[in-house]
């Protein structure tokens, strides 16, 4: 089976992290950090997403929905479709935040405020 964008919908873990993430101008806005697992649904929580920062100093993580981030493969990086206004508004977290509580609270406000249908409902 494959995504909209025409891409196997299995990818390694590996393969994804470090790879950069642009906005729907085009822009660099950061890359993946690390992606959470949710053990229950065997489905992926989120993608967490580094925006900011200089040398790992004042890095911002966003706990972005995983079905928003489509493959480009001209840009050799995932593209979100949300405006700099909408990535800098978004809430941020520090990777201890983005595995408290098994994440939810995370996954949860990242899936309200993009406003992205929850794959657990």
């Amino acid at each position: 089976m494959t995504t909209p964008s025409g891409h196997t919908d299995a990818i390694a873990a590996s393969r994804v992290i470090g790879t950069s993430v642009y906005n729907t101008e085009g822009d660099s806005i950061g890359s993946v950090e690390d992606v959470m697992l949710d053990k229950m649904s065997n489905g992926i929580m989120f993608a967490v997403i580094g925006f900011g920062g200089f040398l790992g100093m004042g890095e911002k993580y966003h706990a972005v929905p995983w079905a928003t981030l489509d493959y480009d493969k001209d840009k050799g990086g995932y593209v979100v479709p949300f405006t700099k206004e909408q990535l800098k508004a978004a809430p941020a977290y520090s990777i201890k935040e983005l595995t408290g509580a098994d994440g939810e609270a995370a996954r949860n406000a990242s899936f309200d405020y993009y406003q992205v249908t929850p794959y657990w409902h």
